[in-house]
């Protein structure tokens, strides 16, 4: 009963670290749904914790990560009596394995996952993933775990021709059955690589400890993710959440025009009004206001430091860019150059920081952060962007490498501006460390630690 009191604790704080929102008292709640389900039975003990602990569908895949890794399916090789039937690996003469593809052993294995993946019989995958692992998970002299020597030897997408001609056998090729059949294969498949992947990291935890596995395989959920450390997956990910969050922003900063501004009389309201009172004008009436369609100026820091970060800022300018009447981006390094011409409708993110790196006239003579000089040839080259209609967004790290900072360039062009905010991929403590220069920009513009789409989320609504 400890043990099982241990494991709940320590998993629950585990998924709140990843970045899963889990309460103290829904914790409380996946205890009582425990009582009414059989803890031997593990898949009805993860259902029980994931219907009390998981609140979006985002966050399963981390917490499903998290359920092997503190409450795994086998404890040691875990195999049982059937990796005691497992074919001895065959050596050439000078005592080395023999490739896979040449192997008989490796050959008889091959066929043994085909059938299984013929079948769909998911018991036995998983069985025969532990297996495999234990055969082909760590080569000699190795110290931990992979799940590439498994998936080279095994090679299961070959085996994808084997498996249509066993269920299509003299059919012709290319219609609506192949088409099922090669999906149904597919999926087997990325179920036998991810059985694979959870094995291997099962048995890492137990050489490595648990919380050690989990902090090194698991990523946060998208909403905590740092956007320095986005795959291009990722990317595409945060690319669909980053539009609702732009068009929130851009209502946000119409909403803070100047309240109380009246718009243009209305004559014939306020004469009509006047009949009332013998034609005496006692009450005027004004036309509405119309919010405008604001427009943006982005300056955006693309230096090494901040590269990752810069992916992030095109994500942003992509959905801007449909949310304000116009968008000019900037880009800098030591020096500064607009790259609105980048983001024609349609263009991969990847692709245009691959043009914006090769294109752009970002470098002055060191190639280091130089925000001073930046600032200066944008005031001297773009003056003009900025006007009493535009919001001006900055995003940078604000190190420039102790050289100048041009506070009066940058607080005459805030000054200019209808808004202006600068988002800082740092964490807040490390700001004013070094060569950061962050509260002496801040004192200017107003400056917010932006890392992830909650941060993000935050800024939006500090806006309101």
């Amino acid at each position: 009963m400890a043990s099982l009191i241990d494991r709940h604790t320590g998993f629950v704080a585990e998924l709140r670290r990843a970045g899963l929102p889990v309460s103290v008292a829904e914790g409380l709640d996946a205890v009582r749904a425990m009582q009414a389900v059989d803890l031997l039975d593990r898949e009805s003990l993860r259902a029980a914790y994931a219907a009390t602990l998981v609140k979006r569908p985002q966050h399963r895949p981390t917490f499903d990560t998290l359920f092997d890794l503190w409450f795994p399916a086998a404890v040691g090789d875990g195999a049982g009596s059937g990796e005691r039937d497992r074919p001895a690996r065959t050596l050439d003469d000078d005592g080395r394995p023999v490739p896979p593809a040449l192997d008989p052993a490796v050959q008889a294995r091959r066929d043994e996952l085909a059938e299984l993946l013929l079948s769909g019989d998911d018991a036995g995958l998983r069985q025969f993933a532990r297996i495999a692992v234990g055969e082909y998970g760590r080569t000699p002299g190795q110290e931990s775990w992979f799940s590439f020597g498994v998936l080279r030897a095994m090679s299961p997408e070959t085996l994808m021709a084997r498996l249509l001609d066993a269920v299509l056998g003299g059919q012709e090729r290319g219609g609506m059955a192949e088409r099922v059949a090669r999906r149904t294969f597919r999926d087997r498949i990325t179920r036998f690589e991810d059985l694979v992947a959870g094995e291997v990291r099962r048995r890492i935890a137990e050489d490595t400890g648990v919380e050690r596995t989990a902090r090194i395989t698991v990523r946060p959920p998208l909403e905590h993710l740092d956007f320095s450390a986005a795959s291009r997956a990722e990317l595409a990910a945060l690319r669909r959440e980053v539009y609702p969050l732009a068009r929130k922003l851009a209502s946000r900063l119409v909403q803070r025009q100047r309240h109380g501004r009246r718009g243009r009389l209305d004559f014939r309201r306020t004469v009509r009004a006047s009949l009332a009172s013998g034609g005496v004008p006692l009450t005027t009436h004004h036309r509405p206001r119309r919010p405008h369609k604001p427009e943006l100026v982005v300056l955006c820091d693309a230096s090494d430091s901040v590269s990752a970060f810069a992916h992030f800022t095109l994500l942003l300018t992509f959905a801007l860019r449909e949310q304000f009447s116009k968008v000019r981006a900037f880009a800098f390094i030591d020096a500064t150059d607009e790259i609105t011409r980048f983001f024609a409708p349609g263009v991969d993110v990847v692709d245009a920081m691959a043009r914006l790196a090769a294109e752009a006239d970002l470098v002055w003579i060191t190639g280091r952060s130089n925000y001073g000089h930046a600032i200066k040839v944008f005031d001297d080259r773009y003056r003009d962007a900025i006007t009493p209609r535009t919001s001006l967004l900055i995003l940078g790290d604000a190190r420039s490498n102790y050289g100048e900072l041009s506070l009066p360039i940058l607080r005459s062009m805030a000054d200019r501006a209808r808004h202006a905010y600068w988002l800082n991929p740092e964490p807040r403590r490390n700001w004013d460390t070094g060569d950061s220069a962050a509260s002496r920009y801040g004192e200017i513009v107003p400056m917010y630690e932006c890392r992830n789409l909650t941060q993000l989320a935050a800024f939006i609504e500090e806006l309101a």
